[in-house]
C-alpha cells in the first residue's frame, strides 16, 4: 500500500500544473476547458473511445465558438488544444497532481472511480477531487487510503461562464489539501470560492433543489403552467431563469439524483422527488441535453 504524507501543511505548496479530469460530459468538458485555457496540462478520461471522441468534439466546438466570437484567437485555441490529451485508461492519471472526477451523479460509480484513482495516482500529495453536487465527500474519501487528500470542488454549468466553485471538505480533509484546492480554483482558474461543510447538497443545492421541486409540484398539480411559473420568477423576482427552465439546463436526471441524495440524508419531505420528475427521467426526457424536458428544444 502506498504511503501518504502527514497532515503537516507545506508552507510553499507547488502550483498544480498536471490535472486529470474523469468524465467528459457537459461538466467534465467544461472543467477540462477552463484548466486547459489556464495553461495546465490536462488528461481527460472517458469510458470508451467513442465517448472520448464525443468529449473531444464538444471541446473543439466550444473553442471554435470562442474564436468566432473573438473571445479567443486561433493561436490561443491551438495552444489550448495542445494542452489536452484523451485516454480510456485511468492508469494514465498516474502522474497527475490533481484529478477531478466528473462522472454521472451515481455514488457507486464515483466510489469505484476514487478506489481506482487511489491505486494508480502515484504522488503522495496528489489531490483527488469530486465535482459531485450532492454526495458527501466522506463517502468518497473512505473509498481511498488517503481521505486527507480528498475534497469536493463543485463547479457550476456552464463551467467556462459561471465563476462560482463550492469547496467542500470532509472531517478527514487536510488543511494542506484545502489550501492547495482553494489556490487552484481561485488563483489558477480565477473562480469565486465559497466553503461548505460536508452535507448532502452543500450550500447552493440545499437552497436550490427544494425551490425547483416546489415548482415541479406546482405544475404537476395543475396549479400553473410551466411558462407561467417560470415567467413569474423571472419577471416577478428578477431571476435570470425560471425554475423549470433551470431544471432542464441542469438535467432532470441530475436534479432527481441530487434530490434523492438529500432526501436519503435528511428524510425531509421537501427533498422528495415528485412523481412527475421520476416519470420524466424514466422516459428519458432529461431537458436540454436530450432535446426535451419541461420545454421542447428539438426545434
Amino acid at each position: 500500500m502506498m504511503a501518504h504524507m502527514s497532515d503537516t501543511a507545506n508552507p510553499n505548496p507547488p502550483v498544480i500544473e498536471r490535472v486529470g479530469v474523469v468524465g467528459c460530459g457537459q461538466m467534465g468538458a467544461g472543467i477540462a476547458e477552463v484548466c486547459a485555457r489556464a495553461g495546465m496540462n490536462v488528461v481527460v478520461h472517458e469510458i470508451n473511445a467513442e465517448s472520448a471522441e464525443r468529449g473531444r468534439s464538444r471541446l473543439l466546438g466550444s473553442f471554435d465558438k470562442a474564436v468566432a466570437r473573438d473571445k479567443m484567437t486561433e493561436e490561443q485555441r491551438d495552444a489550448t488544444v495542445a494542452n489536452l490529451t484523451f485516454t480510456t485508461d485511468l492508469a494514465d492519471m498516474a502522474d497527475r497532481r490533481m484529478v477531478i472526477e466528473a462522472v454521472i451523479e451515481d455514488e457507486a460509480l464515483k466510489t469505484d472511480v476514487f478506489r481506482t484513482l487511489d491505486k494508480v495516482v502515484t504522488a503522495d500529495d496528489a489531490i483527488l477531487a469530486s465535482n459531485t453536487s450532492s454526495i458527501p465527500i466522506m463517502k468518497l474519501g473512505i473509498a481511498t487510503e488517503r481521505p486527507e487528500n480528498v475534497v469536493g470542488i463543485h463547479f457550476f454549468n456552464p463551467v467556462p461562464v459561471l465563476k462560482l466553485v463550492e469547496l467542500v471538505t470532509s472531517l478527514m480533509t487536510s488543511n494542506e489539501t484545502v489550501a492547495r484546492s482553494e489556490a487552484f480554483a481561485d488563483e489558477s482558474l480565477s473562480k469565486i470560492v465559497i466553503r461548505s461543510q460536508d452535507r448532502a447538497g452543500f450550500v447552493v443545492n440545499a437552497l436550490l433543489i427544494p425551490y425547483i421541486l416546489s415548482a415541479i409540484r406546482m405544475m404537476e398539480s395543475g396549479f400553473a403552467t410551466a411558462e407561467d411559473i417560470d415567467n413569474g420568477m423571472v419577471e416577478g423576482c428578477n431571476h435570470p431563469m425560471g425554475p423549470l427552465a433551470l431544471a432542464d439546463l441542469i438535467g432532470l436526471d441530475t436534479t432527481a439524483a441530487v434530490a434523492e441524495s438529500m432526501y436519503s440524508e435528511f428524510k425531509e419531505p421537501l427533498y422528495a422527488s415528485p412523481a412527475m420528475l421520476s416519470r420524466m427521467v424514466e422516459a428519458g426526457l432529461l431537458g436540454r441535453k436530450t432535446g426535451r424536458g419541461f420545454y421542447d428544444y428539438s426545434r
